[in-house]
């Protein structure tokens, strides 16, 4: 009996021993638990206190992520119209030339302007004339592209108003005959000139430029204009703006330019990107 005694007071003790064991084993792994989650939130921790679960503050973690800086650059572009200048290579009736430039006011919006010259002989159905004038147009551009870090590409849609001063001069013109029995009426020579004429106009201007070297950019754009007023001669509608170009249907235009032009730049801007930090997680 008191050998039965000893032995369950001995597997008493050890099962004691072996659920202080564990209690311990388990302990141990809710701190590690809980200092993994402690690192992770870096702001408050849970921790055991005597068997009890004490949450606690911890300082704030200070990231240090580098962080890429843009820098925009402002200034002027100006340029030119290759496509008037290539086209009295192979039209014979055209010579002109045509400025253009540009400002950087923000962002995206960009002041600009386009000044040029023409003189365009026109041989009608009925009539053959010589418009001979100068132009100017101004308004702005909003740049609709998000460029990467340095980039400076743009692809905007515009506005323009027109103003410009011409003349026109007559050179020659055939009589409508509707019933030609005798053949068709040889083209009257003229020469009558009409001076001091002029037209303004809303021209929609949508484009592309891309820098292709350093501050070299090229580009082009597509224009469609309304005329707002137009000062026309007696007994002669004006056909060709110059500016305007060709007139359908009394009121309407289109256009076309591409550009080479340089980029002067005046002064930078860094633009820093606002970094909202990370908040950390309380568990319980």
């Amino acid at each position: 009996m008191k050998y039965i005694f000893s032995i369950c007071l001995i597997f008493s003790l050890f099962l004691v021993e072996a659920q202080d064991t564990s209690q311990k084993g388990e302990l141990a792994k809710q701190t590690t638990t809980l200092k993994n989650v402690a690192d992770s939130t870096s702001t408050k921790a849970i921790i055991p206190d005597n068997g009890k679960l004490k949450t606690v503050k911890l300082p704030d973690e200070k990231q240090n992520t580098a962080v890429p800086v843009k820098t925009d650059r402002y200034g002027l572009r100006v340029g030119v119209d290759l496509f008037k200048l290539s086209r009295a290579l192979y039209d014979k009736d055209y010579k002109g030339i045509e400025f253009v430039g540009d400002y950087r006011l923000t962002k995206k919006y960009f002041l600009a302007a386009e000044i040029g010259n023409e003189n365009k002989t026109t041989d009608d159905t009925r009539l053959n004339f010589t418009t001979k004038g100068s132009y100017l147009k101004a308004g702005f551009d909003y740049n609709a592209y998000e460029n990467w870090l340095d980039m400076e590409n743009i692809i905007s849609i515009g506005l323009r108003y027109g103003f410009s001063t011409f003349n026109q001069e007559l050179n020659s013109y055939k009589i409508y005959n509707a019933n030609p029995y005798f053949g068709e009426i040889p083209a009257i020579a003229s020469g009558e000139k009409f001076n001091g004429l002029t037209a303004s106009w809303i021209e929609v201007v949508a484009g592309i430029k891309a820098k292709v070297f350093d501050n070299v950019f090229v580009g082009f754009s597509f224009r469609l204009n309304r005329l707002v007023s137009n000062k026309e001669p007696d007994n002669f509608e004006n056909l060709y703006i110059p500016g305007f170009n060709r007139t359908y249907d009394g009121d309407f235009g289109v256009g076309f330019n591409y550009t080479v032009s340089y980029f002067i730049p005046i002064y930078k801007k860094k633009v820093i990107p606002v970094v909202v930090p990370k908040k950390g997680v309380t568990k319980k």
